[in-house]
């Protein structure tokens, strides 16, 4: 991983995973953002940097996020190149386009163009996006990012929703972006400069994937699809590890505690919130051993035409110190017929053993652990003070 310190921003090019360093005065001229991306504001989420030959349009725009917000899950999939940002209208008392920075309407403006397609694609600005990193004002680049997304139809790229917040009602957006995959091509300052101050020779600077994009739109999409190495997950990355994070996992836990059964049902709603295509889940009645809790199916296809794939799934509502472990999951791999795939869903984790397993003997099981249980419901919008009502509705 590259790092670049304070001092060497100004020169410094963007690199996928890079760390920027902020300053050490203690203020606002610590943002490196402002420093490493010319004429670029020094403060905000959503940052749009104009043209000089004509104002009123964007040249780039920068997206930095903390990933933190609770109830503004915005979310990267390094696996398939999908960014997720919620619009800045975060608060209430304003209209859905009268934010401060104008973000939502340059949300709603670009994905216009983007439908129009043709001439239009040469208005869309680059997307650049950041998020904090550990220490400090410091950011990490995690990629140049177009508007839309290949795996969502056009209608689903940006929505509007409504959200209340201290009895006041206000909208906002979800809009999903495409990172691109640059390869081994440096987003050059050459290329971010004359977007400002040269935009008619920018396209001469800009990286093949941009280019690609701005000339054929959507069909001209390349993301950059980072498939997870097949590990074997330590406990510490299986469990909760945020203060948000274990109140979640906790309070279901507490709520299920003295019913298992229930649990099952939860874990059948986790795998929909995960993957729309589970389907048809039906639950077995409650075994003194604890066995196969549930089978179901997993639709791959369209709506009209499909197959399915049988699924068996357990679920175990223990604490985080109770480990599933090589008998639990030797059971559910017994059980498991051609053709077929498993999922254990638990608020713990997996014993080291049992999950050498897993991975090592190829078995197609499927592992939610707690951690992960979390982050699916903060991706939903499911946060500790919801969680109660989310849970009550499953019955």
């Amino acid at each position: 991983m590259r790092i670049f310190s304070y001092e060497e921003l100004e020169d410094a090019p963007l690199i996928i995973d890079a760390i920027y360093k902020g300053g050490s005065e203690g203020n606002i001229k610590d943002d490196p953002l402002s420093r490493l991306l010319p004429r670029t504001s020094n403060q905000g989420g959503f940052r749009i940097t104009h043209r000089a030959d004509d104002p009123s349009m964007p040249a780039y725009v920068v997206i930095y996020t903390s990933f933190s917000e609770i109830e503004w899950p915005d979310f990267l999939d390094m696996e398939n190149g999908v960014f997720r940002y919620y619009g800045d209208n975060r608060k209430p008392g304003r209209g859905l386009h009268e934010t401060w920075k104008k973000g939502n309407l340059l949300l709603k403006t670009v994905f216009t163009w983007l439908n129009e397609n043709g001439e239009s694609l040469k208005k869309i600005p680059p997307f650049l996006i950041f998020k904090k990193a550990e220490e400090g004002r410091d950011v990490q680049f995690l990629g140049l990012a177009a508007p839309g997304n290949n795996n969502l139809p056009p209608d689903r790229e940006l929505v509007a929703f409504w959200r209340t917040n201290k009895q006041q009602r206000f909208q906002n957006y979800e809009a999903y972006f495409t990172v691109l995959d640059t390869g081994d091509e440096e987003i050059s300052k050459k290329w971010l400069n004359s977007l400002v101050y040269e935009y008619e020779k920018n396209i001469e600077y800009a990286p093949r994937c941009w280019r690609y994009f701005i000339e054929l739109g959507r069909l001209g999409v390349r993301a950059l699809k980072a498939p997870k190495v097949t590990m074997v997950r330590k406990k510490s990355e299986q469990i909760p590890n945020t203060v948000e994070e274990m109140k979640l996992i906790q309070f279901i836990h507490d709520y299920y505690i003295n019913n298992p059964y229930g649990f099952e049902k939860c874990a059948i709603e986790i795998m929909r919130l995960i993957d729309k295509n589970f389907v048809d889940f039906d639950l077995t009645r409650p075994w003194r051993d604890g066995g196969k809790d549930a089978m179901g199916k997993y639709r791959i296809g369209t709506e009209t035409n499909n197959l399915h794939v049988e699924c068996a799934l357990e679920a175990k509502c223990y604490n985080q110190n109770h480990a599933v472990g090589v008998k639990e999951m030797s059971r559910l791999i017994s059980r498991i017929r051609y053709r077929q795939f498993g999922i254990m869903v638990t608020t713990s984790y997996i014993h080291e053993q049992a999950y050498k397993e897993v991975v090592e003997d190829d078995h197609p099981i499927l592992i939610i652990a707690g951690k992960d249980i979390a982050d699916v419901l903060r991706n939903n919008g499911i946060d500790s003070q919801s969680i109660g009502i989310w849970l009550d509705s499953i019955g």
